[in-house]
C-alpha cells in the first residue's frame, strides 16, 4: 500500500510515517510511506507515482490542503483522501472533495488506525441486506443507505436519489443492520446514517442533499456526539 504524507510540519510527517509503518507491519500489509513538505512537491510526483492514499494537512504555506485535494480530485475521483488539520472549521468542504475521513491533530493513533482499517474494509464487497418489498426483495449495501424513514408498520428505504417503500418495520431494520456504528435513530420515525449527514442544525439533521429530519430532543445529544465522533 503506497500512502502520500503531505504536511509542511517534518514532526507531524515522522509521527505519521511511524504510526502507518506500525499499521502494516501489524496487518501484514506492505506499507511504503512518501512525505511530502508542500502541496507543490506532491502535485509535482503525482505526475510519476500512483498512490493509494493521500493524507493532506490543511493549513500548509503555498498550495492548501483543500486546494490540492480540488487539483487531484479533477484528474482522479476515486483515489482516498484523508485530512488531518488543528481546525474544525474545515470539515463541510471535506464533503466537496469527497474525502474519506477529517482527523484533528493531534492524530491518535488507534483513530487512524481505525479509518485505515476501515478503507481496507471498503475494498472488500460488502455485503448486500435483503430488504423485503411487494415484489419481492432488493438488496442493498448497508453503506448506499441515507436514512429509514417509518410509515405505519412499513419504512421507506432513502438512498442517493431514490426512495424504496419496504415490508417491514424499523425495529426490524435496526436489527438487520446490527452493530453498525455508522448508524443511529434520531427520531422514533427516522434512522440515518452518519456518513451522509452535512451537519446538525438546532432540533434538525440536515442530510448531503439537502434534505431536513428531525432529532428528538431525548436523544440530541447522543446523535451530536455520534456524529462529532465519526469525523474525528
Amino acid at each position: 500500500m503506497k500512502i502520500a504524507v503531505c504536511d509542511d510540519e517534518k514532526v507531524q510527517c515522522t509521527l505519521l510515517s511511524d504510526y502507518l509503518g506500525d499499521w502494516g507491519r501489524g496487518r501484514g500489509i506492505l506499507t511504503e510511506v512518501i512525505c511530502f513538505p508542500s502541496g507543490e512537491s506532491l502535485l509535482f510526483a503525482w505526475e510519476e507515482e500512483v498512490f493509494d492514499l493521500l493524507i493532506l494537512d490543511i493549513e500548509m504555506g503555498g498550495i492548501s490542503g483543500m486546494a490540492l485535494a480540488e487539483k487531484i480530485r479533477k484528474e482522479n475521483e476515486d483515489i482516498p483522501i484523508l485530512f488531518v488539520t488543528g481546525y474544525d472549521e474545515y470539515m463541510a468542504q471535506g464533503y466537496e472533495v469527497a474525502a474519506l475521513h477529517y482527523l484533528l491533530k493531534p492524530v491518535h493513533r488507534e483513530k487512524l488506525f481505525e479509518v485505515l482499517d476501515g478503507l481496507q474494509r471498503r475494498k472488500k464487497p460488502e455485503e448486500k441486506l435483503p430488504f423485503p418489498t411487494s415484489g419481492g426483495y432488493i438488496l442493498l449495501p448497508a453503506s448506499q443507505i441515507w436514512y429509514v424513514e417509518a410509515m405505519g408498520h412499513d419504512c421507506l428505504l432513502c438512498t442517493a436519489g431514490e426512495k424504496s417503500h419496504i415490508r417491514t418495520s424499523i425495529g426490524e431494520v435496526l436489527k438487520m443492520l446490527g452493530d453498525k456504528k455508522e448508524f443511529v435513530r434520531c427520531h422514533r420515525s427516522y434512522v440515518v446514517n452518519l456518513q451522509h449527514i452535512g451537519a446538525i442544525v438546532r432540533a434538525e439533521v440536515v442530510m448531503d442533499d439537502g434534505t431536513r429530519l428531525p432529532i428528538s430532543r431525548r436523544v440530541h445529544k447522543e446523535v451530536n456526539e455520534a456524529f462529532i465522533r465519526n469525523y474525528k
